[in-house]
């Protein structure tokens, strides 16, 4: 090879040098920043093919999608004092890498303590104007769209914006739990107490009012009873006194042989009399025919 395709060869080389330093893409996922000796030249946001100063200008690429930070736990005191240890995670975008650069510097991860110490200030804020059923309740994402709010107005001047600010997990701290958990078994220890009070006072006056009906329906049936009783025996005499004053013969005999069957109807009785006895005169003579 001549020396002119030597030269020719070389100069290609040195050309695809510069060109590739020169040259550049920006991916749909990226925007960049054209730093020219620490100061930016020009932001670029378009995807494609750019060009810049080889050897003098380089370039710095921020992510342009949705980043997410989850941040340690915080302890906030709430409105009604009540203490809560909060996680949360923020989704943000760097919408502005020209002021990103000039707050944080050309490493992204860098936000992540800027982030935490705005958003830690604008949870314990908002919180702190708010009682522990409205962190619990439905009015929690009011409180949510509050702390994004201000987190995003202050993110601004650093380049970012907020898309959302959420709450992983409240907890009580430990001892706060201890004494919730402490009081949480001493009121079911109440209401158990109560409840088994109220039903030994139902059980007893259950009792007392059975114990009562008892006694009156008792009371009834005896009374019925002895009524009854009292009117069969008075029928009984109004019969006996109408058989007695029909034929007073016969009923004396029926009623001495009446009194035989059931004194002797068992055949264990005994009796102790003298012979001449009236009341066994029917047992040795028969009795007269009293119609004769």
């Amino acid at each position: 090879m001549n020396r002119t395709g030597i030269a020719g060869l070389a100069g290609l080389l040195v050309a695809l040098v510069i060109a590739s330093a020169a040259l550049f893409t920006v991916s749909q996922t990226e925007q960049v920043l054209v730093v020219q000796f620490g100061k930016v030249v020009r932001p670029i946001s378009d995807p494609g093919l750019h060009a810049k100063i080889p050897f003098v200008q380089n370039i710095i690429t921020f992510d342009n999608r949705l980043l997410a930070v989850e941040l340690p736990g915080e302890e906030v005191i709430l409105g009604d004092q009540r203490r809560l240890i909060v996680d949360t995670f923020t989704v943000f975008r760097i919408s502005d890498p020209l002021r990103f650069y000039q707050a944080i510097g050309p490493v992204p991860e860098n936000i992540r303590g800027r982030l935490n110490s705005v958003v830690t200030g604008s949870l314990r804020r908002v919180m702190g104007n708010n009682k522990l059923l409205d962190v619990l309740s439905a009015d929690r994402e009011r409180i949510m769209a509050a702390i994004r709010g201000q987190v995003n107005t202050e993110m601004q001047n650093f380049g970012v914006s907020i898309v959302d600010v959420r709450i992983r997990r409240a907890d009580l701290p430990q001892e706060n739990t201890q004494a919730i958990l402490s009081r949480m078994q001493s009121e079911r220890q109440r209401i158990a107490a109560q409840a088994r009070a109220e039903g030994a006072e139902a059980s007893q006056r259950i009792k007392a009012e059975a114990e009562r009906d008892r006694t009156v329906i008792v009371a009834d049936a005896r009374a019925t009873a002895d009524n009854l009783r009292g009117e069969g025996e008075g029928e009984a005499t109004n019969i006996y006194a109408k058989a007695f004053g029909q034929d007073p013969a016969f009923f004396s005999i029926w009623r001495t042989y009446q009194g035989y069957h059931d004194i002797f109807a068992s055949g264990s009785a005994r009796l102790v009399l003298s012979p001449d006895s009236d009341y066994l005169k029917y047992l040795q003579t028969a009795p007269a025919d009293p119609s004769r």
